[in-house]
């Protein structure tokens, strides 16, 4: 059986799941780069395809870093959250990105 074939654009959504907005990444805003939250297995080049694919923006680079999951304790129990990846997305000289309007 073949597998299905996905859009372009479903796939790119796949792999950028939301914005990471804190105060660090605001700070980092005004260096042209922005912070998402990407899928585990996404690769840089995956992403830098998909940003400038979503946002129609020129990608300098891609950094990346896996955000191990903490341990907690409910009503006495412990559990532990999700690992998590996240892209540092250096924009090109005069691009930016305003992660708080939406895609356009």
């Amino acid at each position: 059986m073949a597998k299905k074939q996905q859009t372009a654009a479903a796939r790119h959504y796949d792999v950028l799941l939301s914005p990471h907005i804190t105060e660090k990444a605001s700070l980092l805003a005004e260096h042209n780069a922005v912070i998402f939250k990407v899928a585990g297995d996404a690769s840089k080049p995956q992403i830098k395809e998909a940003v400038e694919a979503i946002y129609n923006k020129k990608v300098a680079g891609v950094n990346t870093l896996v955000v191990k999951g903490k341990s907690k304790r409910w009503k006495g129990k412990p559990y532990r959250r999700s690992d998590m990846k996240k892209a540092i997305v250096t924009l090109a000289e005069g691009e930016m990105i305003d992660v708080t309007e939406g895609v356009s």
